[in-house]
């Protein structure tokens, strides 16, 4: 089923499946721990930026936007060239992108590392190869694009620290590899989990991963 009628079977099961919402999370057997390598907290304020996919962007993009630090999440995509970046294109599974969310961050209030933290513990389901919930394809694989050799660092220790500990039931399937470059979405991608919260797609399969990073980052949650 491609990404786009995945995403209409959805919107047309309702309110029955949206009922059961609050049972839709990845599955760690255990907390996941804070990386045992990571950035230093910056000592003044400032910009930096990180790159991750992991399903359909909309809820990527929804649980970055309640997290303390960040400055603004937009949703796009990475891994294919400019002249494919485009919604119905990549929804083919056929052009290298992967659905993606850019995260623009204050490194003064948030490390790179708890990103990661935030992203394999609530975002995604880090075990699951080119899929997540009702959404396959290559686009939905989940992927790091680091833009520097101590992003590299970071996210290469981080899944051998979880992987060795056995945090999840199988091994993680996440790729770090190079950002060459990130095309932002469509404008009616953008906050469309806050745009739509009634919509069934986002009720089953997003809310809940912004519910559970309320409920296990409380410290990092920034309603809105």
């Amino acid at each position: 089923m491609t990404g786009s009628s995945a995403r209409l079977a959805w919107a047309l099961i309702g309110t029955l499946l949206a009922a059961t919402a609050c049972t839709a999370k990845a599955g760690p057997r255990a907390p996941v721990p804070a990386p045992a390598q990571d950035a230093k907290r910056a000592s003044v304020a400032g910009q930096q930026t990180a790159v991750v996919a992991g399903g359909c962007f909309w809820g990527i993009q929804a649980v970055f936007q309640h997290v303390k630090g960040v400055i603004r999440a937009t949703s796009g995509y990475s891994g294919g060239s400019a002249k494919t970046a485009e919604y119905e294109v990549v929804s083919t599974g056929e052009t290298g992108h992967a659905e993606s969310v850019q995260i623009v961050f204050d490194p003064s209030q948030i490390t790179y590392g708890e990103l990661l933290r935030v992203f394999f513990s609530v975002a995604h389901d880090p075990t699951q190869l080119n899929r997540q919930g009702p959404d396959e394809g290559t686009q939905y694989r989940s992927v790091i694009f680091y833009s520097n050799d101590e992003q590299k660092q970071i996210a290469e220790a981080y899944i051998a620290q979880l992987d060795k500990a056995g945090v999840f039931p199988h091994r993680i399937v996440t790729q770090v590899v190079p950002l060459q470059a990130f095309y932002p979405a469509e404008a009616h991608h953008q906050n469309y989990a806050a745009l739509h919260p009634n919509q069934p797609y986002i009720v089953f399969n997003d809310a809940p991963k912004v519910e559970h990073l309320r409920q296990e980052f409380p410290d990092l949650y920034m309603g809105k």
